[in-house]
């Protein structure tokens, strides 16, 4: 049961998180939701070993995560959007190669900071060398080289992603960190097929002329699958103890988490231009008041958040049963909430009626569900024996058999629910001009 709490605690945070980075976009967004999945499985796993470095380790994941927000896939959304076989499966099965590096970066980083042990450190200046060498290597060639665009005319820079991975997955197997390695593939796995899976969604809602954020909807799906397949690789492995917690490492780390993050959000997202427009659709007389209004606001959450966590880590940060009781699951909450209400300001939330057809309304509803698993289940250390079933190279290629079958799926259910391309199709092959909308 301890491992399903896990897994579904995850799951659900990592979705809520980057249902909201939907609403901010990028890197940094994805950064934020990248951290709130690290927090969540460092809650749910409640290992004393791993809170001690809960900083360190949910910049990591953060890091991770946010290495795959320079990918663009808007067009890849559109080759879904129409009824031609060759650009739907196109379009399907390059979300599930965009959400796998995604989940690649995110799970392997994340896993390499779980794994990391006094006799067995990373060499991270090396990696990252190797890891921006690849990316560089892999934009070269396969851009302007083999010229392989898969997002004309967007940014091609899922081929740095690529890199990237290729050469972290390369470290990992060549140090022997299989357990971090197994959790870049099992996240790969999760964001890939809920990229796909999510977008499918979409289309039927779409289809069926349901009016909702199915483009949310989506994003949720493969933060869900990814958070999901990341704890359910964490929670099916016993791992090695954990490396003595570097002082200087958390500090930079809150830093990064609680002041970086939330300040570059705040620039990117909640801007003075956006906040005026906001008021003048919600025939709010003094625009430009509303807008300093809503900034401010946002600025003194951040600020109190930052506070509260850098003081209580401060205090707290080295006690072994407090950290595993509040602060950190704290930190996540606390985060997590934070990143809720910036979106909540950002869309005027606060002066508008509850609405149930919007996706935003369901964000609240799904931080409450969270509380309630994590004070039902989540504050006991009861765990589940771990039975080791090492995956052979035979079952990684069912697997992949099995991915690609549904996709071919998929896509034959995709294209006979409507009978013209949708709003936002777009042609790949045999055509160079989008639908109309």
């Amino acid at each position: 049961m301890r491992k399903w709490y896990v897994m579904v605690f995850t799951a659900l945070a990592l979705g809520l998180a980057w249902a909201i980075r939907g609403h901010f976009g990028h890197e940094w967004g994805a950064a934020w939701a990248g951290g709130c999945g690290g927090l969540a499985l460092l809650v749910g796993m409640r290992d004393p070993r791993w809170m001690r470095r809960a900083p360190t380790l949910a910049a990591l994941c953060a890091i991770g995560w946010g290495a795959g927000g320079i990918m663009s896939y808007g067009i890849v959304i559109g080759y879904c959007r129409g009824n031609e076989f060759i650009d739907v499966i196109y379009g399907f099965s390059m979300l599930a190669v965009i959400g796998g590096l995604y989940g690649f970066l995110g799970g392997g980083l994340f896993g390499l900071g779980l794994e990391s042990a006094d006799d067995h450190k990373p060499q991270w200046a090396g990696l990252i060398a190797e890891m921006v060498a690849g990316g560089w290597l892999a934009w070269g060639l396969f851009i302007y080289q083999f010229e392989w665009h898969m997002t004309p005319p967007r940014s091609e820079l899922w081929a740095a992603c690529f890199g990237a991975s290729a050469a972290l997955a390369w470290y990992l197997y060549r140090e022997g960190y299989g357990r971090a390695l197994r959790v870049a593939a099992y996240s790969a796995l999760g964001a890939g097929l809920g990229f796909a899976v999510g977008n499918f969604l979409q289309v039927m809602g779409s289809s069926l002329d349901i009016a909702y954020n199915w483009w949310n909807v989506m994003e949720f799906t493969l933060g869900f699958c990814g958070g999901l397949g990341m704890a359910y690789a964490v929670v099916t492995r016993t791992w090695p103890a954990s490396i003595a917690p570097s002082r200087p490492a958390n500090w930079l780390a809150l830093l990064f988490l609680f002041v970086a993050i939330p300040f570059v959000n705040h620039l990117m997202a909640v801007r003075a231009d956006e906040l005026t427009s906001l008021a003048e659709s919600l025939q709010i007389a003094d625009a430009a008041r509303f807008a300093v209004r809503q900034q401010v606001y946002a600025w003194l959450l951040a600020a109190l958040l930052a506070a509260g966590e850098l003081l209580s880590w401060q205090r707290y940060g080295e006690r072994k049963s407090t950290l595993t009781v509040a602060v950190v699951p704290g930190m996540f909450f606390g985060y997590l909430t934070l990143y809720t209400l910036f979106s909540y300001i950002t869309a005027g939330l606060f002066y508008k009626p509850v609405d149930f057809g919007i996706s935003h309304t369901a964000y609240v509803p799904v931080l409450l569900v969270l509380l309630a698993l994590w004070i039902v289940w989540g504050r006991t250390d009861r765990h589940d024996a771990v039975m080791e079933r090492p995956e052979s190279g035979l079952q990684w290629l069912c697997t992949v058999a099995c991915v690609a079958l549904l996709l071919v799926g998929i896509t034959f259910a995709s294209i006979h629910m409507h009978d013209t391309p949708l709003n936002g199709a777009h042609r790949r092959f045999f055509a160079e001009t989008p639908v109309e909308e």
